[in-house]
């Protein structure tokens, strides 16, 4: 009589989770291109997990990380473009280290706008030399904004529920809102931006983008604290909670909120109502702000952006690996024109140019402009607009509906742009699905003061309990072929 067989081999939880997080990537990622490269060491890493005895909500769990941020293992950390193919550094940036610590599995790599859309005015959200076009997965036709392009179409589309972006002025939000996802922007300096390609050490930080702000807050959770080699986080430390054990679904009772609306984005306005009503409903006091004079944030964010690009990309080009031949700014600029096929036939180089001609972080014009945009954003923006009528936070539109990708004009923003407040002064900034504009999804905007986070996601938490307004993607080609749309479009001869 023959011996019965052995149990099928049944994989262990991190492995699992492992497996099928890559097996939707394969099905899935063709239609949006939002992956530049799973990590092929993420079995293995599995593995570790499983037999370490690790507790803890991240344990197991796949998290994507968008292609500016490094990670020790044999991908590169390419910001999306030809320059940085070789590099391959074979380290992990801090908040890397402590998913790791916590029991994420880093399962790869989102592609981004490239050089987190800093190169040009012209650009294209989602594209990069090396991974192309990513699409929105609502309608493929139409763009993921950027420039955490991948990470936002990923986990709007299921292959993960957590990833990490980036942001310097909307570019954790846009993608979150455009791609019907929670994005979370924390106060600059709650997380390190060591060993991430940077553009401004005024405004860069990294952040979650998720499908709840019950996983971004766990997903801060780990990533935040102190880092000696970053000043910015000198206080982080203190700052730190457990965000997810501080969310509430009553945050909301006795809020009082002020409302920031944009002549701009009328298409915006019933799901913009809708939320407002969900706010009202759940024990918010709503107070309308006025127009208040912003001309000096504008007149000053792009010479503080190009005298730290300058400054920051310097120092991070002369500390690559040497198989990266691009040491400076002015050498990555002759580094796109000599592969102008590759990387300059869709936009050009100009902001990048405009960078090379600073003179400095000591330049007089230089230190004058980013005291005028930060008292701006700040002391005189959020700062003042919260302590006038005694506010808790501001709510706005995020940004309006994605746009269709145009190889021929750049990007077409509609509408919003209520973070760019919170970017300039490094205040926190949570978007939550909020509607659908046309079957495209928007968010709801909640920023606060210096170091509000747990009060920004917890308040966020108990809209989004309350509204529901996460939307399934439907990957159509285009939002024109779907019903009622479609049929509104036809001729009624």
């Amino acid at each position: 009589m023959l011996a019965p067989a052995p149990p099928a081999f049944a994989a262990s939880p991190a492995e699992q989770a492992t497996r099928a997080a890559i097996a939707r990537v394969k099905r899935i990622d063709p239609f949006i291109n939002a992956v530049i490269a799973l990590d092929p060491t993420a079995i293995e890493q599995a593995h570790r997990i499983d037999a370490s005895g690790l507790r803890g909500p991240l344990v197991g769990v796949p998290v994507l990380i968008k292609d500016n941020i490094e990670a020790a293992g044999p991908l590169p950390t390419t910001a999306g473009s030809l320059a940085l193919a070789a590099n391959v550094t074979n380290r992990d940036a801090p908040l890397v280290a402590r998913l790791r610590q916590a029991g994420a599995v880093i399962l790869g790599k989102t592609n981004l706008s490239e050089w987190a859309n800093i190169r040009s005015t012209h650009s294209i959200s989602g594209w990069s030399a090396i991974g192309g076009q990513t699409r929105n997965p609502h309608a493929l036709d139409r763009n993921p904004c950027g420039s955490s392009s991948g990470s936002g179409a990923a986990v709007a589309a299921g292959e993960v529920d957590y990833a990490i972006g980036t942001e310097t002025d909307g570019s954790i939000t846009c993608p979150a809102s455009l791609n019907g996802v929670v994005g979370f922007k924390p106060t600059v300096g709650l997380v390190s931006r060591t060993h991430i390609v940077p553009i401004s050490a005024s405004q860069d930080t990294p952040g979650p983008i998720t499908r709840t702000v019950h996983q971004a807050a766990e997903l801060l959770s780990v990533i935040a604290g102190s880092d000696p080699a970053d000043p910015a986080t000198r206080q982080a430390d203190s700052h730190r909670v457990n965000f997810a054990a501080a969310l509430s679904r009553h945050s909301l009772r006795g809020a009082r909120l002020g409302v920031m609306r944009f002549a701009s984005a009328p298409q915006l306005d019933p799901a913009f109502e809708a939320a407002l009503a969900v706010l009202k409903a759940q024990g918010a006091t709503l107070v309308e702000i006025k127009k208040f004079d912003d001309k000096a944030i504008g007149e000053n964010e792009g010479k503080v952006f190009n005298a730290e690009l300058k400054f920051g990309l310097n120092a991070y080009l002369a500390a690559t690996p040497p198989a990266v031949t691009s040491r400076t700014l002015a050498q990555l600029i002759a580094f796109n024109e000599a592969h102008a096929a590759q990387e300059l036939m869709l936009f050009g180089q100009e902001t990048f140019i405009e960078a090379q001609k600073t003179k400095g972080l000591s330049d007089p014009a230089y230190k004058k402009a980013r005291a005028a945009s930060l008292a701006a954003a700040g002391v005189n923006g959020i700062d003042k607009l919260l302590a006038a009528s005694k506010l808790d936070a501001l709510v706005g539109p995020t940004v309006g509906p994605a746009w269709k990708i145009d190889a021929v004009n750049g990007d077409q923003f509609s509408g919003g742009g209520a973070g760019n407040l919170a970017a300039v002064a490094g205040y926190p900034h949570l978007t939550v699905p909020m509607g659908t504009v046309r079957g495209l999804p928007v968010g709801l905007s909640f920023m606060g003061s210096k170091w509000s986070d747990a009060r920004i996601l917890s308040l966020g938490f108990a809209f989004e309990q309350a509204s529901h307004a996460l939307v399934s993607p439907r990957f159509l080609p285009s939002i024109e072929e779907s019903s009622p749309v479609a049929q509104q479009l036809r001729s009624q001869r």
